[in-house]
């Protein structure tokens, strides 16, 4: 599932200077193959709102647990509403952490906001504190970059990343485009004739990636933004947009059911079990992924650091977890330590390149 952009927002704790964690020594684990596994009624009104309620919520929870052993008690923080695929990680963790004792108690908060930056924000303001884990990954990124936020990834300490999802080029159907070498071929022809979707910022960063492989000038692009995959999906089906890029698991069942094309998979290699030809292999060099990934808090000490990553790490060798890899089509990638403090400042320069292509 693709986390969708959302309007810019002032981000609470911005003005609070954070510290980046460089060069800690936690074991370093990365790797794309699975683990061996041990046993084991206005809108803003009600956005504004809705924010506020979950600050409030966090704030209690936090103030209350503050300075706790985090083998006792955790929050995690989803930065978007119920129901996406921040929220899907979050509760997944939860579910695998309580039915195995990693942790005993485990709450979800859901802090949605300016693309994630409004929870980005509250929990760089806990510094020091190992109670509380935030859900990020590529959107969250792309999100500071985009909104300009004055709290980064610096201000966070990141543990893991854990899983990856893939994009999907898709056309309805009945679409005159064959593969992705005729979508490209109409496309470069006359750019602004073939209007694309996407569910959220990070598809419309494919689709820039896409445009700047195949040498079309980004924006000169016609792409309508949908609220989410599934609308996504609706505008291509009623003839609004031509092609999208979207999130394989949200794309999954209307690929399966004929009613979309699958032109191309989003993915530097071929991925077992997706029976797609990657844009790679169709000679376009797309490669960006939806990972995901745990962070905590800055300003922790090497110690306090490892112990986060080993509890995450333990999280991931559960029955529960893989249950909820299988069921959200996830593909593990686990990063940590200084693998992941490079991983990040790539993707972070890889993400700005693209926006710098789209003109912001």
């Amino acid at each position: 599932m693709t986390e969708q952009s959302a309007p810019e927002q002032s981000v609470p704790g911005q003005s609070v200077p954070g510290q980046s964690v460089p060069g800690q020594s936690v074991p370093v684990r990365s790797t794309t193959e699975p683990r061996a596994r041990r046993p084991v009624a206005r809108v803003v009104g009600a956005a504004v709102a809705a924010v506020s309620i979950a600050i409030a919520a966090f704030g209690s929870v936090t103030s209350a647990a503050a300075g706790g052993d985090p083998t006792r008690s955790v929050t995690l923080v989803a930065p978007a509403a119920a129901g996406g695929g921040w929220d899907g990680v979050a509760r997944s963790m939860q579910q695998a952490q309580r039915a195995n004792g990693i942790v005993n108690s485990v709450q979800v908060v859901n802090m949605p906001g300016a693309g994630g930056t409004i929870a980005l924000g509250n929990v760089a303001r806990l510094a020091g504190q190992t109670d509380t884990l935030l859900v990020g990954g590529t959107g969250l990124l792309a999100a500071e970059i985009q909104f300009g936020s004055a709290v980064t990834h610096d201000d966070i300490t990141p543990l893991a990343v854990t899983v990856e999802e893939y994009d999907v080029i898709v056309v309805p159907a009945d679409s005159p485009y064959e593969t992705l070498d005729d979508l490209v071929a109409a496309w470069r022809e006359r750019p602004g004739s073939v209007p694309w979707t996407g569910g959220g910022s990070f598809d419309q960063l494919v689709v820039t990636d896409l445009a700047v492989s195949a040498g079309i000038d980004p924006t000169e692009t016609n792409y309508i933004p949908s609220d989410g995959g599934g609308e996504a999906i609706q505008a291509l089906l009623n003839g609004t947009a031509a092609a999208a890029s979207g999130g394989y698991p949200d794309n999954i069942d209307q690929i399966e059911s004929g009613r979309l094309r699958a032109l191309a998979l989003v993915a530097a290699e071929p991925v077992e079990g997706i029976d797609i030809p990657t844009a790679v292999e169709q000679g376009h060099d797309v490669t960006l992924t939806n990972w995901r990934m745990i962070a905590a808090p800055g300003e922790l000490d090497d110690e306090q650091r490892t112990q986060l990553t080993d509890i995450v790490l333990d999280t991931l060798e559960t029955p529960e977890w893989a249950d909820a890899m299988e069921r959200y089509h996830w593909t593990e990638r686990i990063i940590t330590g200084e693998d992941l403090d490079a991983f990040i400042d790539e993707e972070r320069e890889r993400i700005q390149g693209l926006y710098e292509e789209l003109g912001r």
